[in-house]
């Protein structure tokens, strides 16, 4: 195309015009494979191909890189020498603007045009000229007849689950089900327990089904006079006798952790992404709209609703930035804005001994972590490059050291800081500060559930590394989470040992380890000299998961792996479960 329109000879608006189609074009295939990965997810499902399902998560993590990659390489060929010129680009994206005015996902084509100019331009802080800063819309422009939901009403609860379950535009055969009425009438009772009013009661659920890892998830709330209850329907197929209802969960709280951000994304197909996240805000209002749309698969739209949301808040609030609390980091600095529930973790300049690991290590399993089953215990960290944040909004003594110890990613730029690159994460409470602070109830349920997230990483073929509290935190839910990810590494590769004993006195007295050690060595006997709980918390570890601090749990773990054991860790307590299988 550049050969035969070679860019010294197209007038700007010739340009811009081939341009903006080439990325409306890209965008195009970008939602047409989006969609199909998306879609494959029934057939994954009924066919118990867990294997394709996993291969299939993974190939939509990649997609929209990969797309961007082939559309940044001709529009650079396109433009050749004029690549940098800014008032055609600011004419590309007012066409570009125009090409997707009809499109019912106009927000996540904005964020896709933001990729690609970012690409070109690495720009410090936003400039809305060339970038969609803010939206052009404020509504969907289009207009599709779809309904979200199925609703119906007026049949006793029973019945209205099973239609939901087994209707024929989005739910199962009922000859594909195992069990189904028992499973539905214990659901039924659950749910009855939770409504107060004595009304007829409605079922609305979304026309999709949720899918992720082994299950199908069913969406909706149950509405009953002026009462409005969310609730999921939580579907496995664990063998060949068919499907079955394992789990309902019932309220905001529970729907909250099955869409955590510790989570994999769903794969759910939607027409308009934008109504079915404003929809599921209606189920959670505390959830973030960016947390939404991340957890349906729009994780780079997700980055930019974030980011209008962070500048709004900021032009609205007046607190400085100040170190995040909790133990300092050798490899990360982190730092907090005190009314904004999120932190930002910048990788030091040198990383303090005995840390022997260096920036590409750090950022290697960063992406381990974005691409890998975060199984509900990791938390997610959004990438970002060249934020711009004015100065008078950091407390001096962070900035001084953000300046001292991060000075390859910090720079003092007029009035404002410029940060090359940071991770944002949701900020959690450390678990070793949480101890110091709660009743002996409260550090006994948290000490088990930090070993139940052991248990729960090793089974999707994790290794935390460093398990001292400080580097795990409490949810807002009670929820363990582990935050801290220099020395996270695949199971897999670790080579789980028992600690040899020794043969002579010398041995047994000595300061220095007497036998070889290799660099993947672990000795789980070792872990509880390096572990700080309470004491009734301590003692509650080791009866409930006293298998950690001995090797036989790791290497019966990894053979499991080896094997082709996919990870199954439902994201719901044995509480919500219907079935007994």
């Amino acid at each position: 195309m550049s050969s035969a329109l070679p860019s010294a000879s197209l007038t700007d608006s010739r340009l811009a015009a081939l341009c903006a189609e080439e990325t409306r074009n890209a965008f195009g295939d970008y939602e047409s494979r989006f969609g199909a990965i998306t879609v494959r997810a029934r057939e994954r499902f009924l066919a118990r191909d867990w294997r394709g399902s996993h291969d299939d998560a993974a190939e939509r993590l990649r997609l929209y890189s990969s797309v961007l990659d082939g559309l940044t390489n001709r529009v650079t060929e396109l433009m050749g020498e004029r690549l940098q010129e800014r008032a055609v680009w600011q004419a590309i994206k007012a066409v570009y603007s125009s090409l997707i005015s009809q499109s019912i996902r106009w927000e996540v084509a904005e964020s896709f045009f933001n990729s690609l100019t970012r690409r070109v331009f690495a720009t410090e802080g936003v400039e809305q000229t060339i970038e969609f800063v803010d939206t052009d819309f404020d509504a969907p422009p289009a207009v599709h007849e779809a309904e979200l939901c199925r609703a119906s009403a007026g049949a006793v609860l029973t019945d209205l689950i099973s239609g939901a379950l087994t209707n024929a535009e989005s739910g199962f055969a009922h000859d594909k089900w195992c069990d189904l009425q028992d499973a539905i009438a214990t659901a039924a009772d659950r749910i009855s327990a939770k409504i107060t009013a004595q009304t007829a009661t409605r079922l609305e659920i979304f026309r999709g089904v949720f899918y992720r890892g082994r299950g199908a998830y069913f969406v909706g709330r149950i509405l009953a006079g002026e009462q409005a209850v969310p609730l999921a329907f939580c579907v496995r197929h664990p063998d060949e006798s068919g499907l079955t209802l394992d789990a309902v969960l019932i309220g905001e709280g529970d729907l909250a952790i099955l869409f955590s951000y510790t989570r994999a994304y769903f794969r759910v197909a939607t027409a308009s992404p934008f109504e079915l996240v404003q929809w599921l805000r209606e189920l959670m209002p505390q959830k973030r709209t960016a947390d939404l749309y991340n957890a349906i698969g729009f994780n780079r739209h997700a980055k930019t609703d974030f980011y209008r949301d962070f500048v709004r808040h900021l032009q609205n609030s007046g607190d400085r930035f100040v170190a995040a609390e909790g133990a300092r980091g050798m490899v990360m600095l982190v730092f907090t804005l005190p009314s904004y529930d999120v932190v930002f973790k910048l990788v030091r300049d040198k990383f303090d001994a005995p840390k022997d690991i260096d920036r590409a290590d750090v950022l290697r399993r960063y992406r381990l972590v974005f691409e890998h089953d975060r199984a509900g215990r990791l938390v997610e960290a959004h990438e970002f490059e060249h934020l711009r944040i004015p100065r008078d909004r950091f407390e001096s003594s962070l900035l001084e050291e953000l300046t001292r110890d991060a000075s390859k990613t910090v720079k003092i730029d007029g009035t404002d800081v410029v940060i090359a690159h940071a991770y944002v994460e949701r900020r959690v409470r450390p678990l070793n500060l949480f101890f110091a602070e709660c009743d002996e109830e409260a550090a006994i349920a948290a000490a088990c559930d930090w070993g139940q997230s052991i248990k729960d990483l090793a089974r999707s073929n994790i290794f935390a590394g460093d398990l001292l509290t400080k580097n795990f935190g409490l949810t807002r839910r009670g929820r363990v989470v582990f935050y801290d990810y220099d020395e996270l590494a695949m199971l897999t590769d670790l080579n789980f040992r028992a600690m040899p004993q020794a043969q002579s006195y010398d041995e047994e007295m000595s300061a220095e380890p007497w036998f070889s050690v290799r660099p993947n060595d672990i000795f789980p006997e070792e872990f509880p000299s390096f572990l700080s709980f309470p004491p009734a918390a301590r003692d509650a570890l080791f009866a409930r998961h006293g298998d950690l601090f001995r090797p036989d749990f790791w290497r019966g773990v990894q053979e499991k792996l080896r094997a082709g054991e996919l990870p199954e860790i439902p994201p719901y307590a044995r509480e919500r479960r219907v079935t007994s299988t």
